[in-house]
């Protein structure tokens, strides 16, 4: 999602509707709108107000009114775009947070395995880390109140380990073999996470950063990955942005500044308040101005991903591979409301150098837009770019003259169908019950030290996940009521070896292992590696 942070002048009219119909406020001319707009705002509130005056007095029945507001001001939106929302206060820190640089808490990953949370691995540098806390113990209760076999969900979580950093929360664990719980007091603290989860050179002269959202911390953290890719020898580069849904426009902008020179243009802004409609240009010498670049893309990259490849394509910089991706060209302004809750407000759109809007076509029939990646599945768009079409008055030309086309999505310059013909319905319920996480943490604690003097290098190279370990696998899938199939088992055999040793490597190293041996039967990567010399035609290439 692309974001720009409100100031205290900016205009919020949503709070205003908010506040009139649960307080019934009278609101008067506060906002730059002609006469007719103001009368025609006066007229709404007052409807409103009375409407809520009626419920709230006569309505047969007692009636939350803040829950019933919260839900006239998410249906309301609605009628906007499919991406101005609100987020009550309940969950507004937990949502900004998914766009900070770091959170408050006790810093763990969790998952949650037959109604008990599990700690799959704690944070390195983290509080819980420094204690000893160990991948596969069991929270069984938080400050003297039993959190297993209660039902608690991901939000429960949040709400009892997240708190302010510097205050303290008991928990008790049980771990396996020991005879008790063990109790300990953390202290929580702030946890920094991070939205580039893997950087390694690919071979001699290529680099692989996998940029998973664009956050507060991107472009600092995008700055270290290339200086550090630079120091390996890197030549060429490698930005996999599959996947990934967006964040904050600036971080986007600041990392094509990185790749483009002179003043090539990055992206435009258009909206109906002249302060939302500005261009922003590439404007100082980039760490990566040279060497050939590719990105990634798939049908999951939104918003600022399509920011950062839409300007790389249109200033021919490098080349597009993978699929058409989302198509998200509105930027929203997150508006902090009094109660603590959050608007996210479309303010403007979003064009590519090209002058393409992006935004995928959306109306009234708000299931469609939500459904438009299983209809473009359904309609063979994932696995031929035949199926794709683009309308003609929607052409644009790049800088040096190749055709593209707006309307709904960046589309690589090179095509890489879906590989779907390793997995099968029995891997994807191993993976989608708690089956493969149960597994991992059992083999884990089993087997950990034997791991102790193997670089992530030689894991990669080296380990390999054996037929015995499928097979305690397949158990611990029975134990789950995952019902074992030996045809889609041996369809699938190798594909599964691969998933496990890539979900293994994350535990046991980091989020680079994982991204190191899952991109073995990563299609898009493994095109992408052998296509630098069409990436080099096009960054060298005077006209087209």
């Amino acid at each position: 999602m692309s974001q720009q942070k409100n100031t205290t002048t900016q205009i919020r009219l949503p709070l205003l509707i908010a506040l009139s119909i649960a307080g019934g406020i009278w609101i008067g001319a506060t906002f730059a709108e002609p006469k007719g707009s103001q009368n025609d705002l006066r007229a709404a509130l007052y409807k409103l107000q009375e409407i809520m005056t009626y419920i709230n007095r006569d309505y047969v029945d007692s009636v939350d009114t803040n829950e019933l507001v919260e839900f006239g001001i998410t249906k309301m939106l609605e009628k906007l775009d499919p991406h101005s929302s609100y987020i009550p206060a309940r969950d507004a820190s937990l949502a900004q947070s998914q766009l900070e640089g770091e959170f408050d808490g006790i810093g763990v990953e969790f998952g949650i395995i037959r109604d008990t949370i599990y700690v799959v691995a704690p944070l390195t540098g983290g509080p819980s880390e420094a204690l000893g806390i160990q991948s596969g113990d069991q929270i069984i209760s938080v400050d003297g109140k039993t959190v297993a076999g209660i039902g608690i969900t991901n939000r429960d979580v949040f709400d009892y380990l997240r708190g302010q950093s510097g205050s303290k929360v008991a928990v008790e664990i049980k771990r396996k073999n020991a005879p008790k719980l063990i109790p300990y007091q953390i202290t929580r603290a702030k946890i920094p996470q991070y939205s580039i989860n893997a950087t390694y050179m690919v071979n001699k002269e290529i680099g692989y950063i996998k940029v998973t959202r664009f956050a507060a911390t991107t472009y600092d953290e995008f700055r270290k990955s290339v200086a550090d890719l630079q120091a390996k020898g890197m030549k060429k580069l490698i930005i996999d942005l599959q996947g990934n849904p967006g964040g904050y426009m600036g971080a986007a902008i600041y990392m094509a500044d990185e790749l483009l020179g002179g003043r090539d243009l990055i992206v435009s802004q258009a909206g109906k308040v002249t302060q939302y409609s500005n261009k922003a240009y590439a404007s100082k010498p980039g760490l990566f101005e040279e060497g050939s670049v590719i990105v990634l893309i798939n049908e999951g990259s939104a918003s600022a991903s399509e920011i950062l490849a839409g300007a790389i394509q249109d200033n021919d910089r490098g080349l597009i591979v993978g699929r058409r991706s989302f198509g998200k060209g509105l930027v929203q302004m997150p508006i902090d409301l009094s109660d603590g809750a959050e608007l996210r407000l479309t303010i403007a759109r979003y064009f590519t150098p090209s002058g393409r809007s992006i935004q995928k076509p959306y109306d009234s029939d708000y299931e469609a837009y939500e459904t438009d990646l299983n209809n473009r599945f359904e309609k063979g768009e994932f696995f031929s770019a035949d199926s794709i079409r683009f309308n003609d008055s929607l052409k644009y030309q790049t800088k040096k003259g190749r055709t593209v086309y707006g309307g709904g999505g960046i589309m690589p310059d090179y095509f890489v169908p879906l590989d779907t013909t390793m997995n099968s319905a029995y891997v994807n319920k191993l993976f989608s019950s708690d089956t493969s996480r149960e597994f991992l943490l059992d083999y884990v604690s089993k087997n950990k030290g034997s791991f102790s003097k193997l670089s992530t290098d030689d894991y990669y190279k080296s380990f390999k996940v054996s037929d015995a370990m499928l097979m305690d696998l397949v158990g611990f899938g029975k134990k789950n009521k995952v019902d074992f199939d030996a045809k889609d088992f041996a369809k699938s055999k190798e594909y599964l070896r691969i998933l496990i040793k890539a979900h293994l490597g994350r535990q046991l190293y980091d989020d680079s292992a994982f991204y190191k041996v899952i991109n073995d039967i990563n299609e898009v990567y493994q095109q992408a590696i052998n296509l630098f010399g069409e990436a080099d035609k096009i960054a060298l290439a005077k006209n087209l």
